[in-house]
């Protein structure tokens, strides 16, 4: 359980820097003038940050890379959700709640079902 842990931070952590790279040029002037530095600073970390977390939850699950897979996504999804809504002001639609619902129930399914 603990690297199941370990990765889904670790994942989050690089989702969260992903939303920067992708949706910085919506909040910063200098991210929107400035694509190739944010690709080239930021990509590193966002890669080095999934091969990690994919290497730790596979390891929770006893060598089992789906589960990697869809609890990145979910975490992309939740995290994606959060960020948007608090520098961005978007407001969570039903449509959105339902989907973070949805993303939250994938993390479960992965980490809970044995």
């Amino acid at each position: 359980m603990k690297n199941i842990f370990i990765g889904v931070l670790i994942f989050t952590l690089g989702q969260i820097i992903a939303w920067f790279q992708v949706n910085g040029q919506f909040v910063s002037k200098w991210a929107k003038e400035h694509p190739f530095w944010m690709a080239l600073l930021l990509g590193f970390p966002i890669g080095y940050s999934y091969i990690y977390a994919t290497k730790f939850i596979t390891l929770g699950f006893d060598g089992d890379i789906w589960p990697a897979r869809l609890i990145g996504f979910a975490t992309g999804i939740i995290s994606f959700a959060f960020l948007t809504y608090l520098l961005l002001n978007e407001s969570l639609t039903l449509k959105t709640v339902l989907t973070l619902a949805l993303a939250t129930t994938i993390v479960l399914i992965q980490v809970l079902w044995k």
